[in-house]
């Protein structure tokens, strides 16, 4: 058991996604924002995305480019093929999740592997340090059967795909941004504690029910992102349930502190570097 928090980070503001389409035309949810950027550093943007309609979701996302950063894509429900310019593939299954590191640069494609049905998950862009930026990409899939489970004595569900939660290792661990990322299940009436150091970013998404967030139990609900806010002596998060059960991402990490400069799929840290990518992919060099 870990020791209780002293101090639960509050809820700095809640934000709702804005809906939007990618790829050849997929329907998804955008919770982080490139204006939330600096602010969540290293978080760069989260999709979420959920429908049985195949016409919101069967185009998927033909070949694209990607420089500078991390993509991680989990999968709740449905099947992703996935392919890389560098050779690799992989099918991700519900309760997957691929872990890509784009570095220097490669051209990738995810394409649905299903004609109807429900599709749900979440892609996560992690930035990189701009010493691993130029670096050689690759990538892990890891099927939901590796991925770490936590039963907490309040009777508490936590997939742990990166970080720690007492004492349990996720299938990530990354030494520059640290990220944590969990899947939570919270019955009705449960609490969840997470010690996080209070110079981390922070912030829960739900995707099924109603949260309530540290010692003012502030609602969160169903399709809302609230940001953790950040203060000194704060060391943790405290979420609970209602009188119904809540499921719901928690995610943190540990800000780089770098500039950021974006042109769409590119992530560097100066202008002059996403040109340069823009002028690699131009001549087939990712």
């Amino acid at each position: 058991m870990t020791a209780p928090l002293r101090k639960p980070r509050e809820i700095e503001r809640l934000v709702n996604g804005m809906p939007t389409s990618d790829g050849a035309g997929v329907k998804l949810l955008r919770v982080l924002t490139q204006d939330l950027q600096r602010r969540l550093d290293p978080f760069l943007m989260l999709d979420y995305f959920h429908s049985d309609n195949p016409d919101d979701y069967l185009a998927g996302f033909p070949d694209h480019p990607h420089r500078g950063f991390e993509t991680v894509t989990y999968m709740l429900a449905g099947r992703m093929r996935h392919r890389d310019s560098v050779g690799n593939e992989g099918l991700l299954g519900p309760g997957g999740v691929q872990w890509m590191t784009t570095a220097r640069g490669l051209v990738h494609s995810e394409l649905p592997e299903q004609q109807d049905g429900l599709m749900q998950g979440f892609q996560l862009w992690v930035n990189l340090p701009g010493k691993h930026k130029m670096g050689e990409p690759g990538y892990r899939d890891i099927p939901a059967e590796e991925i770490p489970l936590l039963h907490t004595a309040a009777g508490v569900t936590v997939k742990v795909i990166a970080g720690e939660v007492e004492g349990v290792q996720g299938a990530v661990q990354k030494l520059d941004t640290e990220p944590l990322y969990l899947d939570l299940h919270l019955p009705a009436g449960s609490r969840f504690e997470q010690a996080l150091p209070e110079d981390f970013n922070g912030f829960v998404y739900v995707y099924q029910g109603v949260a309530l967030l540290g010692t003012r139990a502030q609602p969160v609900q169903e399709k809302q992102m609230g940001i953790l806010e950040n203060r000194a002596g704060h060391d943790g998060v405290l979420i609970a349930a209602g009188a119904e059960s809540v499921r719901l991402l928690l995610i943190a990490g540990k800000p780089l502190r770098e500039p950021i400069a974006q042109w769409g799929p590119f992530v560097m840290n100066t202008r002059e570097e996403v040109m340069q990518a823009v002028e690699d992919f131009n001549a087939g060099r990712l």
